[in-house]
């Protein structure tokens, strides 16, 4: 395995198993999946339990695909989603650095979903294994229409913002 493919590899287990643990969170931390829902509908995505589940099941579901170099382009692009949704329903109004809550975590970890998609799986994947491959062009197209259009439609459908003051998760 060449270093470009122990890189991918080690790139899409970080973040395929931080968003595995992020998913998790929202389902058995804290407040749970209630919790969690209650923090959404604060939020303005309306209905929250519903938003909450998906959440847990995107982010977990993707994230392991993600990791595992399984579609990545479209595991990748499910991921992007949630975090622009993230980055606009929350953290775009408190600046760029993540200490203030702001747009710096979700912008990290989206434009690495994005290279990741562009580079494909690496030979350390089951794309690879599969003999499921996409070119550049079609791995970026796959990941911001997926992400990119996901979350304007979820946005469009179902964020109502002003109507309550989000609780802190």
């Amino acid at each position: 395995m060449h270093a470009f493919d122990t890189t991918l590899l080690i790139v899409r287990l970080t973040v395929g198993l931080t968003m595995v643990a992020h998913g998790w969170n929202h389902a058995f931390g804290g407040g749970r999946l209630a919790g969690t829902a209650g923090w959404f509908e604060g939020l303005g995505l309306r209905p929250g339990r519903v938003h909450a589940l998906m959440s847990v099941l995107v982010e977990t579901g993707c994230g392991i695909a993600f990791a595992a170099g399984f579609l990545t382009p479209a595991a990748a692009g499910a991921l992007l989603g949630t975090m622009i949704v993230a980055g606009v329903i929350e953290h775009r109004t408190h600046g760029f650095f993540v200490f203030r809550n702001g747009v710096e975590y979700v912008l990290m970890i989206g434009l690495v979903l994005i290279a990741v998609a562009v580079s494909g799986g690496g030979a350390a994947s089951v794309d690879e294994a599969a003999d499921l491959h996409l070119g550049a062009w079609a791995g970026f197209a796959v990941c911001a229409g997926i992400g990119v259009g996901g979350s304007v439609l979820l946005l469009a459908a179902c964020w109502r913002p002003g109507r309550a003051t989000a609780p802190t998760p």
